[in-house]
């Protein structure tokens, strides 16, 4: 490693499966990068087939102890997990960094996040509430129990390689339920950490496991074809989660998918610009734009819409590219060369088909995965920059002139995760926010991700809701009693 760390044996070179930190069964390892500079961090195990298995052997086993734990003792255990992470937080977030790319404070701040969901289900343990509820007779007694629903296959992304994992992992393991995670080949060393953390808090063999590979299909379709799991939870492009969902068919698998998004921002003309322009600024270039919430088409009233760019652009002329190690960075790069060559295929395309560069357009530093912050206006539907998920630091810029017009703009896309609107008339707002098809929507805000409300979206992208009291749900099953007296 480049960096050094309070505690070397959270850098972990092995996979996890029941309680073992071992390699693969041919002991074949792949290599993980730095994007920053592309040196080698290191090399995990390349497993397949065989030790997924395994995992999920192990998995089941423990399930059967696992499950009847009472409450108090899996939230003890959570809560010891969670204590480990914010004692341990320096070095997740450098690991992280490392391995992502993303600034060493954003870094932190995600291990941050990710430990609270770690914290909350500890508490949301006790709180699996079941019901009575009238007999239908007057005999009859009837009662309502939540079970766990079993063994887990968690597949985690990337971008967010701490707290996609905890935001899965947590509500899971306290329901009762184990889990087999399977984390990015590009990012495995987070997942690792939280492992070696987690067996430090004391979960028992079998409960959490870890299989790392270069090879995410074979993997994948091991969980998706096991009848032993019961539910997989995804976190990653709508295209692999459809083909996820189809596989999980044939075993008629509880899931859950966090897929793509394409969030429009809206900024209406009675708007507070400053504060419109800190928001977008927040939601677009957080981790270089490589997030499934960050805004993919900022939509501005013609009232208003010279004035915003002059702000905007003044504020993203002032963001700072870099290495994530270096202080005061606030923008990284990018994952790998298909993410650079993805932006700069959107923004020719953009470019050449009539919209107009602001600021950017072109790679930060020859020959690296760095991208500048930047800026394109008059931005039309018709362009492929409109419909793609960028996943980079792009703003486009789109005109609109009534209300009727920009919910037809945002809405005008198969998916339905984030979006953002600014405005100050209590009318508008209301009809907009019900008006927008999206599962979350941010009201003069940027910042839409917390532990406390439930994360999810609709139409193409996806199931389900992850965090607040709504996300233990997707790990537990229904059933009823019925008593006869």
């Amino acid at each position: 490693m480049k960096v050094s760390l309070n505690n070397p044996d959270l850098f972990i070179e092995k996979a996890f499966i029941n309680g073992t930190w071992v390699s693969a069964d041919n002991n074949a390892t792949f290599e993980v990068r730095n994007p920053s500079d592309n040196s080698i961090i290191g090399n995990v195990p390349d497993m397949r087939a065989d030790e997924t298995k395994r995992a999920i052997t192990a998995a089941e086993k423990a399930f059967h102890s696992w499950k009847k734990q009472s409450a108090e003792h899996r939230s003890k255990l959570l809560r010891k997990w969670f204590d480990l992470m914010i004692e341990n937080l320096d070095d997740l977030g450098k690991i992280l960094t490392l391995e992502q790319g993303k600034p060493l404070e954003e870094a932190k701040g995600e291990v941050l996040y990710g430990a609270s969901f770690v914290e909350w289900f500890a508490e949301e343990a006790k709180r699996i509430y079941g019901d009575v509820i009238p007999g239908n007779t007057a005999n009859s007694r009837i009662v309502v129990l939540k079970q766990p629903v079993g063994v887990v296959g968690a597949i985690t992304p990337w971008n967010f390689p701490n707290a996609m994992i905890t935001r899965k992992v947590g509500p899971a393991l306290a329901a009762g339920c184990t889990v087999v995670l399977k984390p990015p080949g590009l990012t495995p060393y987070s997942a690792l950490a939280l492992a070696k953390l987690a067996e430090m808090a004391g979960f028992p063999p079998g409960v959490f496991n870890i299989i790392t590979t270069a090879k995410s299909s074979v993997v994948g379709a091991e969980l998706t074809s096991s009848k032993i799991v019961k539910k997989i939870s995804f976190t990653g492009s709508t295209e692999i989660g459809k083909l996820l969902i189809k596989q999980c068919a044939d075993t008629v698998k509880k899931v859950s998918m966090e897929l793509g998004g394409n969030a429009p921002f809206i900024i209406f003309n009675d708007a507070d610009v400053d504060k419109a322009v800190e928001g977008a600024i927040v939601s677009k270039y957080r981790n270089a734009g490589q997030t499934c919430v960050c805004t993919n088409r900022i939509l501005v009233q013609s009232g208003i819409k010279d004035e915003f760019l002059k702000h905007y652009v003044k504020a993203v002329e002032k963001l700072k590219v870099g290495d994530g190690m270096e202080e005061n960075v606030e923008i990284g790069p990018l994952i790998d060369q298909g993410a650079i060559d993805k932006v700069e295929d959107l923004v020719k395309d953009a470019l050449d088909n009539g919209a107009n560069l602001m600021i950017g357009g072109n790679k930060y530093k020859a020959d690296s995965l760095y991208y500048q912050p930047t800026v394109i206006c008059d931005v039309t539907s018709q362009m492929n920059i409109a419909d793609e998920e960028i996943f980079g630091p792009v703003s486009t810029i789109f005109e609109f002139e009534t209300e009727e017009e920009a919910i037809q703009i945002a809405n005008d896309t198969p998916f339905g995760l984030a979006s953002y609107f600014y405005g100050n008339n209590m009318s508008q707002i209301w009809r907009v926010a019900e008006a927008l098809e999206y599962g979350m929507v941010g009201i003069n805000t940027g910042k839409i991700s917390t532990t406390v409300a439930p994360f999810g979206g609709i139409k193409e992208s996806g199931t389900g809701r992850e965090g607040s009291k709504y996300g233990i749900d997707e790990y537990v099953e229904i059933k009823y009693l019925n008593f006869e007296i």
